[in-house]
């Protein structure tokens, strides 16, 4: 591990009271095979009731993030690395897209062409299950329902890049797109869009909770930058670690993170700083 990471326990409380929200991967950090566990589910409603936005930004699909956006009590979903947004309103839900209708439109035939490509040229890559809600990238599968080998997932990142595609690993899939967006540019449109402020004037008011090397620039942007412990598993590809790690693995490790930004908080609970 790196010097860089500390134990989350040894976190000085005092970073932690001014905390405006948190910023989360889904997979493995919020889920455990697909599933969000009672100690996520819990953090997040521990969490939404102090008046502690949460804002999730994920790899996975439009399609695959609906019911999650509706049934978690999150204030949106990022979605496919940055492309799109679910923001919750009351009881409606809202789809809103980093990419305008014309240019997704373009991408949607470069994205299919990329995939024929992809599949002939790496034998034994599979598109991720989830991919039939995909909207603005591909995904090959590597650890959710079936195995590509470091050399295989190497191979796909280097075809993938060679089609002019922006390229992440993940915990389970290899995502690649067309366009500039990644989680960061996500968080700031969130920020920007859901309180009218910039990140980039408080990014220390805010904290990411991630598990894997897709989430390296999150955690080298966030002074409070936390991974929960199962980040340790790709300790060998990691080059950027986050400022503190869990104790525990996904969830838990999760509300960990919750439990450390509500015990700082003084007094009642207050509504989140925005409109």
């Amino acid at each position: 591990m790196s010097a860089r990471s500390r134990d989350l326990s040894c976190s000085p409380a005092a970073a932690w009271t001014a905390v405006r929200g948190i910023f989360t991967d889904i997979d493995d950090t919020l889920t455990r095979d697909g599933a969000i566990e009672p100690a996520g589910l819990d953090a997040l409603h521990a969490l939404h009731a102090a008046g502690v936005p949460v804002i999730a930004i994920t790899g996975r699909p439009l399609g695959w993030s609906q019911p999650f956006a509706r049934a978690w009590p999150v204030a949106a979903i990022v979605a496919e690395n940055g492309a799109v947004a679910l923001i919750r309103d009351g009881d409606a839900l809202h789809t809103e897209f980093a990419q305008d209708e014309a240019t997704r439109q373009h991408n949607s035939r470069r994205l299919r062409e990329a995939a024929l490509r992809l599949l002939a040229q790496v034998p034994g890559a599979t598109l991720a299950r989830d991919s039939p809600g995909r909207v603005t990238d591909i995904a090959i599968d590597h650890a959710e329902f079936a195995h590509l080998d470091d050399v295989q997932i190497d191979r796909v990142v280097q075809v993938l890049r060679s089609l002019g595609m922006t390229v992440t690993v993940s915990s389970i899939h290899i995502n690649g797109w067309f366009g500039s967006h990644d989680k960061l540019s996500g968080a700031r449109w969130m920020v920007q869009r859901l309180y009218g402020r910039a990140l980039d004037a408080e990014r220390e008011r805010w904290a990411y909770v991630g598990d894997s090397t897709n989430d390296q620039a999150m955690f080298g942007y966030f002074p409070l930058s936390v991974g929960v412990a199962n980040l340790r598993e790709f300790a060998a590809q990691l080059t950027v670690w986050p400022a503190f790690i869990t104790d525990g693995e996904r969830g838990e490790g999760f509300a960990e993170v919750a439990r450390r930004i509500l015990d700082a908080r003084p007094g009642p609970a207050r509504p989140p700083e925005g409109p």
